[in-house]
């Protein structure tokens, strides 16, 4: 590693009702990747956006290439060479690579843009990155993965010094996170600094050079990686011991009941011939590799997608689900893997958000009875240890985390017996995703139903009674908990059928 670049000193910044940074120290050296982690809402997106001036901050100071700076917005930032690459790609689907790249900064031929142009120094950036991508393609035809790298090679066009990746992962697939690694490599070689915001702990070991942990708005240390256990780490973000051991056996008895039966489901090409069983206070895991048909095939049962043949039968009764509007009235509830597409209103406050799917109740003549609305949804904020001011608070001020338990309380609320959660940790840190976990035993204990699909072998394993293994659209296996491995169910998740 080389000389500092950047440092942040007692950085402070107050918003009503919270006390975001708490006099935070931080610093990013020339040749690193440091690791910025914490819990959501331990304030590292905050540190990041007063860093690059989208926030101002109260006091403190920040010392960039040896001088005191304080930069008035992201542009500014960008053109001194401090530049965040992040989690929601801002990408513009119908344009081209290179005009995505060079957007708001076209090269120009007298009044034309001078698309030649662009297309060429794009394939420099690309050749520096040692990417294969055609800068003439439409974005919106790229993966999810190939567009993350056209971020990278944006941010690096503005002839970044410092880089800022926030998730960088959080989509992407197995080789997809290796080529993301690789390139964050050659710019390490390059002696950029990198910043690198993560809740992945196997990621952390392996990518990066230093950590720098935050906790409820304040520094908690800075650890080199080598000479630090994930237990290290995971018990200055939390300030406790928290335990990943696998499931060892069924939490279900023989003879609960069936409460949700799926005969020959078909929606499309992602959902094949797709028959299984919930049981009364089952967490039934479903796992595969990106593409299998998982969310597919939840959308199909909770009828937010078509579906072309099959049979859904709940508590014994064959039912039909042409709609979410049919599945909430059966009893189903569904936490979207998106959960800010369609699982809240962001502008909407975490009362309004949670009695959302139980309008009607909370309907006094012509008026929504706001007493009410707020006073379950505090019982909801209480319940799920939700961190919010208050429940008049907008949902789009939370941390993922707690975003996420605003989602879970709207269902709580319409007291849905059936649960699907489509990837109901994404995004969230170690110790929200323990709550997380918590939550669903105490669930699955007080008789719910639970369909969790999950990318994350660990949380499969830790969580499942029975795992459901799918593949291309079909389902590939079924496995007791005493008997699923990762290696059974990766053989499982990529089997082809016929």
């Amino acid at each position: 590693m080389g000389e500092v670049i950047l440092e942040m000193k007692e950085i402070d910044k107050t918003f009503p009702g919270v006390h975001a940074l708490d006099h935070v120290n931080f610093e990013v050296r020339k040749g690193e990747v440091h690791a910025l982690m914490g819990e959501n809402g331990a304030g590292k997106s905050t540190l990041m956006k007063v860093l690059t001036g989208i926030y101002t901050k109260d006091s403190g100071s920040i010392i960039y290439e040896g001088k005191d700076i304080e930069f008035h917005g992201a542009r500014e930032a960008q053109d001194a060479g401090v530049v965040i690459v992040h989690q929601e790609l801002n990408m513009v689907g119908h344009l081209t690579v290179a005009q995505n790249i060079f957007i708001g900064r076209e090269f120009k031929k007298g009044i034309k843009i001078d698309d030649k142009k662009m297309n060429e120094e794009a394939k420099k950036l690309f050749d520096r990155l040692n990417i294969d991508i055609d800068p003439t393609a439409t974005m919106s035809d790229l993966t999810v993965g190939k567009q993350q790298m056209c971020e990278i090679a944006k941010a690096i066009s503005h002839e970044a010094k410092v880089i800022i990746f926030d998730e960088p992962s959080a989509a992407l697939t197995e080789s997809e996170i290796e080529d993301l690694f690789k390139i964050i490599r050659d710019l390490r070689e390059q002696q950029m600094a990198i910043v690198y915001i993560s809740h992945r702990m196997d990621e952390i070991k392996v990518i990066t050079d230093r950590v720098t942990v935050m906790r409820d708005g304040c520094y908690v240390g800075t650890l080199i990686t080598d000479e630090c256990t994930k237990d290290d780490i995971i018990n200055m973000m939390v300030g406790r011991v928290i335990y990943e051991e696998p499931k060892t056996k069924s939490m279900v008895a023989p003879d609960a009941p069936v409460v949700l039966k799926v005969e020959h489901l078909n929606a499309g090409k992602m959902v094949q011939d797709v028959s299984f069983e919930l049981r009364k206070g089952e967490i039934l895991g479903f796992s595969g590799l990106m593409g299998a048909g998982r969310t597919e095939t939840a959308r199909a049962i909770f009828g937010a997608d078509p579906k072309e043949s099959g049979d859904i039968y709940v508590n014994g009764e064959k039912v039909v689900i042409n709609s979410p509007q049919d599945a909430v009235k059966h009893g189903i509830g569904y936490l979207s893997e998106d959960r800010k597409r369609f699982g809240i209103v962001v502008q909407k406050s975490v009362a309004e958000n949670t009695t959302m799917a139980d309008l009607p109740n909370y309907i006094k003549g012509i008026f929504i009875n706001k007493k009410k609305e707020r006073e379950v949804a505090q019982k909801f904020v209480d319940s799920l240890n939700t961190k919010t001011p208050g429940v008049d608070q907008l949902v789009v001020n939370l941390s993922g985390g707690n975003q996420q338990k605003v989602v879970i309380a709207k269902w709580l609320c319409k007291n849905c017996d059936i649960l699907i959660f489509d990837e109901p940790t994404r995004g969230i840190d170690v110790g929200a995703k323990n709550e997380i976990y918590k939550l669903m035993n105490k669930l699955a204990a007080e008789g719910k139903s639970i369909i969790m699909i999950s990318s994350e072998m660990t949380e499969i394993l830790r969580m499942s009674d029975r795992v459901v293994v799918m593949c291309e659209g079909r389902k590939t296996g079924e496995i007791a908990i005493e008997e699923a491995t990762q290696e059974n169910i990766m053989n499982m998740a990529t089997r082809e059928i016929g």
